[in-house]
This record gives C-alpha cells, sequence and structure tokens, in this order.
C-alpha cells in the first residue's frame, strides 16, 4: 500500500522530477541540434551518420531490459544519478571524439551514453508514475513537457552555438558536466520507493510483463509514437539543410520550432487527457502528426515547412508519456512494465536512424522523402492506442 505523503513532499517532488526530464532533454538535444556540424566535423555521409546514430540506439536497446530489475532493487534515485552520470562520462568521450575527429571514439561514447540514457529514462519514468498515482491527477505529459523544455533549452543553445561558430565538443562536454550535478541535486527530493511485491521475485515480475498483450499493445504504440518523435529529433535539422537547402541555423531553428511545439502540446495535453481520454487523444494527434510530416516533406516555402515542423511537434508530444503512464497503472510492477514497453519502444531508436540514412541517399528517396516512412508508423500507432485504456489495478503478480 502506497504511504501518504505531505503535499508539501509530493510537489518538491514533482518540480524535482520535471528538471531531471529537463536535463535528459538537454542532453539530448545539445547533441542532435548540432548533427550536421558532428557530421562535417568527422566527414561523413548520411548513411555513414545513420550508422553512427546506430551506436547510440543499440545502447539503449541493450541498457533497457535490465532497467527495470534494477530499478525496482536499487530505487529510482539512485539508478537515476548512477545512470545520469554515466550519461555524463560518455558524452565527454563523444566531446573527445568529436574534437579530435575519431569516428571510433565518438562511436563507442555514444554507445555509453545510450547504455545509460535508457535506464535513466526508465526510472524518472517510474518516479513521475509514482509521484502522479500519489498526486491524484494526469501529471506524465507535463512531466515529459519537462523534457521537452530540456530540448527546447538545448535546440536554442546549439542554434546560438552554430551561429556564432562555437566548436560542439565544447557545447557537449558543458553539458554533460550541467546534467550531472543537476540530477545529483534533484535525486535528493524524490520520494520513497514503492517496494514491488515480495512474493514475486523481480525476474518472475519481468517475464510476466513480457508475456501480457496489453504491454506489448503498449510497447507498439510507444515504439510508433517515438519513431515519429526520433525521426524529428535525429533527421528534421539535416532535412532542412539538405532538403531545402537552408543553413545549420535555420536547421537548428526548425528543429526547435518541432520541440517547442511537443513542450506546449504536453503542457496542455493532460486537460484533453482528462476530458477525452487516452485513446481518442493519441489518435487525434497521429492524424496532426501526419498532417506535418506531409508539409515538412512537399510545402514549397520555408514558412509552410515550418508551420509543419510544429504540428508535427504536436502530433508526436503525447505517445510516449502516455505510454509510461499506462504502463504503470499498477504500482506494484510499474517498474518492470515501464521497462518492456520502453524497451519495445526504444527498438524505434535502433531502427529509425539507418532505416531513414538508407532511403535519405539522392539516389534512392532523398532525404525529405524517406521522412514519410512516418506515415506508416503512426497509422499502426493510432491502432495499437486502444491498449493505452486505464485498467484497474492489481497486486502485481
Amino acid at each position: 500500500m502506497t504511504t501518504a505523503l505531505p503535499t508539501d513532499a509530493l510537489e518538491r517532488a514533482r518540480v524535482a522530477v520535471a528538471v531531471t526530464f529537463g536535463l535528459n532533454g538537454l542532453v539530448f538535444a545539445s547533441w542532435v541540434s548540432r548533427l550536421p556540424a558532428v557530421r562535417a566535423a568527422l566527414g561523413l555521409s548520411t548513411t555513414q551518420l545513420g550508422l553512427l546514430l546506430l551506436c547510440l540506439s543499440a545502447g539503449s536497446v541493450f541498457g533497457l531490459p535490465s532497467s527495470g530489475p534494477l530499478v525496482a532493487r536499487l530505487g529510482p534515485p539512485r539508478t537515476v544519478l548512477l545512470a545520469s552520470s554515466t550519461v555524463g562520462t560518455g558524452l565527454l568521450l563523444v566531446s573527445l571524439g568529436v574534437g579530435t575527429r575519431t569516428v571510433p571514439l565518438t562511436a563507442a561514447g555514444l554507445v555509453c551514453v545510450g547504455l545509460a540514457v535508457g535506464v535513466w529514462d526508465v526510472a524518472m519514468n517510474v518516479e513521475g508514475a509514482d509521484v502522479e498515482r500519489r498526486l491524484g491527477r494526469d501529471l506524465m505529459p507535463r512531466l515529459h513537457a519537462g523534457f521537452s523544455l530540456g530540448t527546447v533549452a538545448g535546440a536554442g543553445i546549439g542554434a546560438a552555438a552554430a551561429a556564432v561558430g562555437v566548436d560542439v565538443a565544447l557545447q557537449l562536454a558543458v553539458t554533460a558536466l550541467v546534467a550531472v550535478a543537476g540530477v545529483a541535486c534533484c535525486v535528493r527530493l524524490y520520494l520513497p520507493a514503492v517496494p514491488h511485491d515480495a512474493d514475486a521475485p523481480v525476474a518472475v515480475l519481468a517475464r510476466h510483463a513480457w508475456r501480457e498483450p496489453r504491454t506489448l499493445l503498449l510497447g507498439l504504440t510507444v515504439l510508433c509514437f517515438a519513431f515519429t518523435e526520433g525521426t524529428a529529433n535525429e533527421w528534421l535539422a539535416v532535412a532542412l539543410v539538405d532538403g531545402h537547402r537552408t543553413s545549420e541555423a535555420v536547421g537548428a531553428l526548425g528543429f526547435a520550432c518541432f520541440v517547442v511545439a511537443m513542450t506546449g502540446a504536453r503542457t496542455l495535453g493532460t486537460v484533453l487527457l482528462a476530458r477525452h481520454g487516452r485513446t481518442p487523444v493519441l489518435r487525434g494527434t497521429a492524424v496532426v502528426a501526419a498532417v506535418g510530416v506531409v508539409l515538412v516533406v512537399t510545402a514549397p516555402a520555408l514558412p509552410v515547412v515550418l508551420v509543419g515542423a510544429l504540428l508535427w511537434g504536436v502530433g508526436a508530444s503525447l505517445g510516449f508519456p502516455v505510454g509510461m503512464s499506462a504502463a504503470a497503472d499498477d504500482p506494484h510492477s510499474a517498474a518492470v512494465r515501464v521497462s518492456v514497453v520502453s524497451s519495445i519502444g526504444y527498438t524505434a531508436f535502433l531502427a529509425g536512424p539507418p532505416l531513414i540514412g538508407l532511403l535519405a541517399e539522392p539516389e534512392r528517396l532523398g532525404v525529405l522523402h524517406a521522412l514519410l516512412v512516418v506515415l506508416a508508423a503512426l497509422a499502426v500507432g493510432a491502432t495499437a492506442a486502444r491498449a493505452a485504456a486505464p485498467v484497474a489495478q492489481t497486486s502485481g503478480s
């Protein structure tokens, strides 16, 4: 049974978790907003860039299966601190690799980041779901808005740094140090962990979760929306630079439009969820995202392309947080179910970068038309979204 806590402790935890999400977003956007500069520094082709991004995604997919048991054993505070410190170390390796123009070192740093960022993601989502449940109101979209605010800050810093010529390696190194220090302060305000069922060992709970139809469908939903979000995160700036012949600064601005729209939609999304429910909202946002993708790919004028980026951000905004919230409906098995859903969802980050990179070669579809693959993912995600409907809590067996 969940222990009652004072309201001020819950509010402090809510703010601390939101800041943790924000720092996670800051780290991510500081990297993706400077991908054109990284590509230039390392002398990579579009396909080679996709393969480099695969190192980050592969690390996440390999790290995620252990995240649920790790959170269940260590608790979210210690897990978040451990994972964020590992991410910071990996980002410093990436900075060194880019600064010395050493592709293998950059790839090794990205694998390190990927291994830990998935664990960080699961742990902070479990903590956020616990705070949401104890407060008794929809909170996860706003926590993910904290991530988006971090990406807005990171994208803004990236655009400004690109405009004035700040070295990307220096930017990444400073970001790593700021993120680790910030997380160390935040985890001190987290809530006491909800213990898993003592009669059901963590390994048993994890195996059971991998056989639950609802959990697997939630994973598929998150996968599709994660592919929609991740494609924009990793390829929107490059698509504007290569496909629409803009400058690197304008490419970063397009990515900033995407994350600003995502932040706003996540902030307001709790109102829509309370009024209409999870499944209708997810299906509606899938339609909005599809319109945005089409505009980004086909619009001849840059202002319309940026409107498409905004719609894309709105449409991609709620899939991941709603999936995490739905996976954590039962507090006793929240860690393992969130781990399963995240593991499936992060497959999008494994398959997405090389798939888009392969299709984006000029002799194939080109970078703009390669983005249309997102439309298929949205159709599948909208269909699978029926699994997000709330269910009654169980003992978590």
